[in-house]
């Protein structure tokens, strides 16, 4: 089965461009894209994950665990392999 992948061109993702799960407790990022099907493009966006958007990493958890965010004025916590997904620019 084919993954669609769903990103802005010319975003920069690169050398500033991280996933979510790497980036560190309290920093802030901006998304640029989310790597996925439209499924999960769809649960993210209804969860205020979408590219544009300021998230802040509250605590990530070790071995893969959790990642605790902050998006919109929302806290969440969501999964380290859905984290992964998450490209972010580092602020």
């Amino acid at each position: 089965m084919l993954k669609q992948m769903h990103h802005r061109h010319g975003s920069g993702v690169g050398a500033s461009g991280i996933s979510l799960s790497d980036l560190e407790d309290g920093k802030t990022g901006i998304i640029v894209s989310v790597l996925g099907g439209k499924m999960l493009t769809k649960r993210l966006a209804d969860l205020g994950i979408t590219a544009g958007k300021e998230v802040k990493v509250i605590r990530k958890t070790l071995f893969s665990g959790p990642v605790q965010v902050e998006v919109a004025g929302s806290k969440l916590v969501i999964g380290w392999g859905l984290a992964s997904k998450i490209m972010v620019e580092v602020r």
